[in-house]
Order: structure tokens, then sequence, then C-alpha cells
């Protein structure tokens, strides 16, 4: 079968929609990337400083992603950092309650005021995100979310700093989704390691 698109046109593609994110606080003012990113990475700080925790949740291809994050930073960052994976632990939830609240009554049990809650999701639609996120929020965690597809998907406005995506194609969604979630801690990971060399 030949390929519709060559590997140039892809990559371009794919260029234009990391170029397109967009960045909106809980009020739905437009940020620049920059200060977005800014404070996502000093939630993120502030949360190791007193011990907590950075939580992710995704369905998926986004599970994957909250998965590789959640152990990226606890082991580059030295941050504690979890996702709510476990085979069990869904199965269980998801047939003694509801799909819906697979992510939520794990947040409700394990999340600390203090926490922040990654929330990730392509098309920002998926109940079981939300219903973690506004838990999140109610308990006072900070609430980052990753979403994509339509612009006025409810993910895009549940979280105190929100990145979106604007594209309808899932491979580009999660490749972006993936390369912001590196970004943060990536550039978490050097911060922390430039503090330490300085003797502060």
């Amino acid at each position: 079968m030949k390929a519709t698109m060559n590997i140039r046109d892809y990559f371009s593609n794919l260029k234009l929609c990391l170029d397109a994110v967009e960045v909106r606080d809980e009020k739905q003012n437009l940020l620049a990337p920059d200060p977005g990113f800014q404070r996502a990475i000093e939630w993120i700080a502030a949360a190791g400083k007193k011990h907590a925790k950075v939580i992710f949740v995704g369905n998926g291809g986004s599970a994957a992603i909250a998965s590789h994050q959640a152990v990226d930073l606890w082991k580059n960052g030295g941050i504690r950092a979890i996702a709510f994976n476990d085979a069990s632990l869904l199965t269980c939830v998801g047939n003694d309650y509801s799909y819906p609240e697979i992510f939520e009554k794990p947040v409700a049990m394990f999340a600390d005021a203090d926490d922040v809650l990654i929330a990730i999701s392509s098309s920002g639609r998926s109940s079981n995100i939300l219903k973690a996120a506004q838990k999140a929020k109610e308990l006072g965690c900070r609430v980052i979310t990753m979403s994509g597809f339509k612009s006025d998907n409810p993910l895009r406005q549940a979280g105190h700093v929100n990145f979106y995506i604007p594209s309808d194609s899932y491979g580009f969604v999660e490749i972006a989704h993936l390369t912001l979630c590196h970004y943060l801690t990536d550039h978490f990971v050097s911060a922390a390691q430039k503090f330490r060399k300085s003797g502060d």
C-alpha cells in the first residue's frame, strides 16, 4: 500500500502542529507558551519541595505517556510521581463503581492538596479524565491539562493551565503531548541540576 503522505510532509505537518500549541489559564486567558510552561514547571518544583506528588492520568496512548513521564520524573527529577495504570486497579474500580470513575476514585484516595495532576486526553472529552481533574481541584491540587481535537473540548477548560493541540490527528496530538511532557520533565531536571551544582 502506497503512503498518502511522504515523510517530509509528515514532519512538516507535525512541526506546524507543535508550533500551534495554545496555552490558557483557568480563566481561559491566552498565555504565551513560555510563561505557561514556566508556571507548570514551578508547580512541579513546588510539589517536590513539599514532598508532594505529580499524578498522571490518561487513556490508551495517553496512558502510555502518563506511565512513561511518571517514571522519568521520579527517576531523573527526584519527584514523587505516579500514574494509575495498574490493571487490577482499573478493572476493580471499573467493575465495582463505573468506568468513568477509574481515575476519580484513586485521585480521591491518594491525592493531597499540594499535589499536581497532569490530565492527558487527545479528545479532551473522556469522562474519566474530566472526573479526575474535577476531583483533584476539589482536593486543592494544581491541575495541568493536555488536549487536542475540538477547540471547545471540556478538558481544555478544566485545569489551572491548559495545553491544547489544534489537530484532529491522534498521532500528531499524542506526539505533541509526549513532547510537551518531555519538555516539562527535561526543563525541570535541567534546572534542578543547575541548582544543585550552584551549592544553594
